[in-house]
């Protein structure tokens, strides 16, 4: 079964928390602190797998979630990472985070292609990573950093060299299974393919891969008839191919419908596009230059090529130039990549947030309370247990040493007053 669009909830593991422990050995009465770190927590990834087609399993498995760190505990051992897991999805897979505005998190375009899509949370520190020569014995520990959890939308996008268009019934399922492997529905009525169909054609010595879309009608654009569910599939395909059926009554009209509803969809309208007249075997000429130039009265640019796919007439012709202008585009494409590969700078963010931004800010709600956001100092307050005093004191050390504390006093904060950081609250000088 094709399914090509998916929602699935991610939940990413959480942090392990780091120890508070104090070496104790026989001769060894103040051994010092030996708390070691809480493991990572497992990380989602998506990876582009070639021999997986559809988001089927995504259906029957809506909840996907990693395993959390473990704790730290003594003699300075570490809690084991989570595992990541690993999730396969069809080559062409599009990931986004829901929301009032949909945010792109990957497309995967290539076999074994990975990305991070939930992240794990961080592991906390154990008291021994607080040791100094002025701290001998600190108490302080972290908890570890929940994970991302948030509902991701799946979309299928077929990567092929050439995306065909056109009215029902306009013979793409026939042109696909004369020149290529594919075996799709055939059948003399509107509507017979209602999911796409991907053949490989051999062109020469070389190849390309078409994708034959299920049939548009006018307002597919807004979403009429199969409306999205297509478009979503030609969206990728370096070449367009529209088919039109020379037995139209007007071939420049079913000609004009296709391209409006593609010029009101992403950057179709721009795509290079070949245009075939089919089912020509036995037509008369005379018809055959009366369609074609009620399409070039529409568009005086367009490339037109007559054919008939069960008679191989024209056939070679128009794939020898269907494989060349699908080269042309791959090599502006690899150009465009290279390019932009170039240009990324992905920064690494630090345990210990030194990397982080300190812009924050600070605002006062209705009941009193202060609410305080900024990437740096969320950071360490998800990771603060507000059942150790020391940790939370050390806590609101971090916002005097930031800014905020001179922030909330000026904002009118009292020493009983409420403040709220990444879910976390408590007072703004230590309880009393």
């Amino acid at each position: 079964m094709f399914v090509d669009t998916a929602k699935v909830n991610l939940k990413a593991g959480k942090g392990g928390d780091g120890a508070v422990s104090f070496r104790r050995e026989i001769y060894i009465p103040k051994g010092g602190p030996d708390g070691g770190d809480g493991g990572k927590g497992g990380s989602i990834i998506f990876k582009a797998d070639k021999d997986t087609n559809t988001l089927l399993d995504f259906k029957f498995t809506p909840i996907l979630t990693a395993e959390d760190g473990k704790n730290g505990s003594g003699t300075r051992s570490a809690g084991r990472s989570g595992k990541d897991l690993i999730v396969e999805v069809p080559i062409g897979t599009v990931v986004y985070k829901s929301g009032e505005e949909r945010v792109l998190l990957a497309d995967l375009t290539r076999d074994g292609q990975e990305a991070i899509i939930a992240k794990g949370g961080d592991g906390g520190f154990g008291n021994a990573h607080f040791k100094s020569s002025t701290r001998q014995a600190p108490i302080i520990a972290e908890v570890g950093e929940p994970g991302e959890e948030f509902e991701a939308e799946l979309e299928l996008k077929l990567l092929a060299d050439v995306g065909l268009v056109g009215l029902p019934n306009a013979g793409k399922s026939t042109f696909l299974s004369i020149v290529s492997n594919a075996k799709p529905e055939i059948a003399d009525y509107p509507f017979t393919t209602i999911t796409p169909n991907l053949g490989i054609a051999k062109v020469s010595d070389s190849s390309i891969l078409i994708a034959d879309i299920p049939g548009l009608i006018e307002g597919a654009s807004e979403g009429k008839g199969l409306g999205h569910d297509f478009l979503r599939h030609v969206d990728r395909t370096a070449v367009l191919l529209h088919l039109v059926d020379v037995y139209n009554d007007d071939a420049g009209e079913a000609y004009r419908i296709i391209r409006n509803e593609l010029e009101k969809y992403s950057d179709l309208k721009d795509r290079p596009e070949i245009v075939a007249l089919t089912k020509c075997e036995g037509v008369d000429q005379e018809i055959i230059d009366m369609q074609m130039a009620s399409i070039l009265k529409v568009n005086p640019n367009a490339e037109v090529y007559a054919i008939s796919a069960p008679a191989h007439q024209g056939i070679d012709k128009l794939l020898k130039r269907l494989l060349f202008v699908v080269s042309e585009r791959k090599v502006v494409a690899e150009e465009a990549a290279k390019e932009e590969e170039e240009k990324k700078d992905i920064p690494t963010i630090s345990l210990s947030g030194d990397e982080l931004h300190d812009t924050w800010n600070v605002e006062r709600t209705e009941d009193g309370k202060f609410i305080v956001t900024g990437e740096k100092i969320e950071k360490f307050a998800r990771r603060t247990d507000l059942y150790n005093y020391a940790s939370v004191n050390r806590l609101r050390d971090i916002m005097k040493k930031l800014g905020i504390k001179a922030e909330l006093t000026s904002l009118g904060a009292e020493p009983d007053s409420i403040i709220s950081i990444a879910g976390k609250e408590f007072t703004l000088v230590e309880d009393y």
